[in-house]
């Protein structure tokens, strides 16, 4: 059971610090591109040591493609909420319909 949890858990934490590496810097645009990028990578580097643990122990209870899958679908819902809280900017109705046709694709993939 673990190796099915963890890989989703590891995931949902690496998706975390992604989605505030890439957007933290929208609300400071007063600063330098070069200071942006650079503390976007000492984020981003958090986020991969979560995220290729998780495919790591992921591979092999699920596909290399529900694993990937998985990442998409837990990105945008990490996103939207980030986006909601932290940007003041709440997802549209179709926005909702958009994310709820790829979490329809990933049915599909998971499916199969």
């Amino acid at each position: 059971m673990q190796n099915y949890v963890l890989p989703v858990v590891l995931l949902i934490a690496s998706n975390l610090f992604m989605t505030v590496a890439w957007y933290w810097h929208l609300k400071f645009k007063h600063l330098p591109i070069a200071t942006v990028v650079m503390v976007s990578w000492g984020i981003a580097l958090i986020e991969y040591t979560l995220a290729v643990p998780a495919n790591r122990i992921g591979y092999g209870v699920y596909t290399a493609h529900q694993l990937k899958t998985l990442q998409e679908v837990i990105t945008l819902t990490v996103f939207v909420g980030f986006s909601a809280f932290y940007l003041g900017q709440g997802p549209t109705w179709n926005t909702l319909i958009g994310f709820s046709l790829i979490a329809l694709g990933a049915y599909f993939v998971f499916r199969g």
